[in-house]
C-alpha cells in the first residue's frame, strides 16, 4: 500500500466515524422532540378531559391565629367524597372596594373614619383597590386599576358633603358592576358607616338581588350609636346583605371602634388564600370539604368560584 492509499482510506474512516457520530446526535434530538411532544400532548389531553375550580380559605390554628405559610401540599380538598387534586395554593388577591360615608351623618366621626379607612387600605397587601362613597349620586372616586398611593390621596381628599343620609345599597349595587366588570373568581366590598344606614330609595330587596348575583362579598363597618339602639330598618338590612352574601358585619358604638373593626377584617382579608384544584368537566361543586394536614389546624372555606 502506499501513501496515497493510506490517506484514502485513513480519510474514508474519518468520514464514516464523522457520520455516525452526526447520525447518534440526530437520534438523541429526535428522541427528545418525542418525549417532548408526548409530554405537550398529555398536558393538552389532560387540560380537554378536566377543569378546575379555585377555594377561597382561611387556616388557623389551636389558639385562632391565622397561618398564611402554606403550600399545595398541605391542603386536602374532597368532593361529594372524592379527593380531588391541588394545583395551586396561594394568598388571596382579589380586588376590593372600600365605600366610605361622606353624608351629614359622618360630619363628627369623619377624621376618625378617614384615619381607620387609611390603615385598612395600607394593610390589605398587592390587590386591586378602588375607593367609593356612600353618597348621592353612588360614586366610585378611586378605579381598580389605580394605585395604592393615589387611593390614600384621593381618602384624604374627601370631605363630608351635605346629604342627610347615605345611600348603602345603591352604592353597594354600584360598586358590585364595577367588581363584576373586573371579571375576578372572588371581590369584596367594603362597607364603612356612620350611622344606623337608610336603605335606599330603591326597592331594598331588588338591590339585594343584584349585589349578591353579583358574587362579591360584603363587610359592613356600621356605628350603630347607643347600644339600645334596635336593630331594624336600613341596619338589618345591610346585616341581612352581609349574610347573604358570607361577609363580616360589625357594629360599632363609638367613632373610636372604627380602627379596631377594620383591623380585624384587614386581618383576615390578609390571611385568605386561594387553592386551585382539578375537577371533572362539567361536574357540579357540591358537598366540598377543605382539610389541612397540619396537627391542631382548621381550614374554614369561605366560598369556591
Amino acid at each position: 500500500m502506499n501513501a496515497r492509499e493510506g490517506d484514502t482510506q485513513a480519510e474514508f474512516r474519518d468520514f464514516v466515524l464523522s457520520w455516525h457520530i452526526s447520525d447518534a446526535r440526530v437520534l438523541m434530538i429526535l428522541a427528545l422532540l418525542a418525549t417532548l411532544f408526548a409530554a405537550v400532548s398529555a398536558t393538552a389531553e389532560r387540560q380537554q378531559v378536566a377543569d378546575s375550580r379555585t377555594a377561597l380559605v382561611t387556616v388557623s390554628d389551636a389558639r385562632s391565629r391565622f397561618i398564611v405559610d402554606l403550600g399545595p401540599d398541605d391542603f386536602v380538598i374532597t368532593e361529594a367524597g372524592q379527593a380531588r387534586e391541588i394545583v395551586d395554593a396561594r394568598m388571596a388577591d382579589y380586588p376590593v372596594v372600600v365605600l366610605v360615608d361622606t353624608s351629614g351623618a359622618a360630619r363628627e366621626s369623619f377624621p376618625d373614619i378617614r384615619k381607620a379607612v387609611g390603615r385598612f387600605l395600607a394593610r390589605l397587601g398587592q390587590r386591586p383597590i378602588a375607593l367609593g362613597t356612600l353618597s348621592s349620586p353612588p360614586t366610585v372616586v378611586e378605579s381598580l386599576e389605580e394605585d395604592r398611593a393615589r387611593a390614600a390621596a384621593r381618602l384624604d381628599a374627601l370631605t363630608v358633603n351635605g346629604e342627610p343620609e347615605s345611600l348603602v345599597l345603591q352604592s353597594a349595587a354600584a360598586a358590585a358592576r364595577t367588581l363584576r366588570e373586573a371579571g375576578s373568581r372572588f371581590s369584596a366590598i367594603v362597607i364603612v358607616a356612620a350611622s344606623a344606614l337608610d336603605p335606599g330609595r330603591d326597592t331594598p330587596e331588588e338591590l339585594i338581588a343584584a349585589i349578591v348575583d353579583s358574587g362579591t362579598v360584603v363587610h359592613a363597618v356600621v356605628n350603630r350609636g347607643a347600644p339600645e339602639t334596635p336593630v331594624g330598618g336600613g341596619l338589618d338590612v345591610v346585616r341581612r346583605l352581609s349574610d347573604q352574601t358570607h361577609g363580616v358585619f360589625t357594629p360599632i358604638y363609638s367613632a373610636a371602634s372604627y380602627q379596631v373593626a377594620l383591623d380585624r377584617l384587614a386581618e383576615r382579608l390578609a390571611s385568605e388564600m386561594m387553592i386551585e384544584y382539578i375537577v371533572p368537566p362539567r361536574s357540579a361543586a357540591t358537598d366540598i370539604q377543605v382539610g389541612v394536614r397540619i396537627p391542631g389546624a382548621r381550614a374554614r372555606g369561605l366560598g369556591v368560584e
